[in-house]
């Protein structure tokens, strides 16, 4: 489990300091504000792209579209600079926040509006959260190339690491694992109970767990 923990962190640790005043100012948002949605919102997206990996072929789908899509700027990025370049270009263009969007849409289907209405609510960010998470989409899918490259993992190797992730997240709480454990369970209806990870979030910010 420690694997998958540093999986989280290393992330959340490459985006602390300028890149997150970037991300603040790109977003409108203070950085107290955007660092605690940043740090919602990497075990969010990584958990649920675990949970995706469970699924019959969702990891192969998964390793096929890191590898279709691996930019020479993605495989290229060495050391623990996992940024390189990427986060400039996503927050200098439009079309890339659109990208983003897109890949959104693959991770949590009809739940995205949802999902980016929770994270926003619960942690201060408002609307802004659904361009956040737009902006840390395609980072988050570099992260995982550059994984998969310097580890030379294979499909099954990738959905064992991300599915590590995923456990590791709910387990450690916090408000990204509460947010992604009122995701992953979901009532009957199939609908994301929006009422209940905001208690979870508001649980969290009052400083109980």
């Amino acid at each position: 489990m420690t694997n998958a923990t540093s999986l989280i962190e290393q992330l959340q640790n490459q985006l602390q300091g300028a890149p997150m005043q970037q991300i603040a100012q790109q977003l409108g948002a203070d950085t107290q504000t955007t660092e605690q949605a940043v740090n919602a919102a990497i075990p969010l997206l990584l958990g649920k792209l675990g949970q995706n990996a469970e699924q019959p072929q969702g990891a192969e789908s998964l390793f096929n579209a890191l590898q279709d899509h691996a930019q020479p700027s993605v495989a290229s990025l060495a050391g623990g600079d996992v940024l390189g370049g990427l986060l400039n270009s996503v927050l200098g263009s439009s079309g890339a926040q659109s990208d983003g969007a897109s890949i959104l849409g693959h991770i949590f289907g009809n739940q995205k509006g949802q999902v980016a209405d929770a994270l926003g609510q619960s942690t201060g960010l408002g609307s802004n959260s659904n361009q956040l998470l737009s902006i840390l989409a395609p980072i988050v899918m570099a992260f995982l190339a550059k994984q998969v490259s310097s580890k030379e993992l294979d499909a099954g190797g990738l959905g064992q690491t991300l599915g590590q992730a995923s456990a590791q997240a709910q387990q450690q709480g916090g408000l990204g694992g509460s947010l992604l454990s009122g995701i992953l369970d979901q009532n009957g209806d199939g609908k994301l109970d929006l009422g209940d990870l905001l208690k979870l979030g508001t649980s969290f910010l009052g400083g109980k767990r």
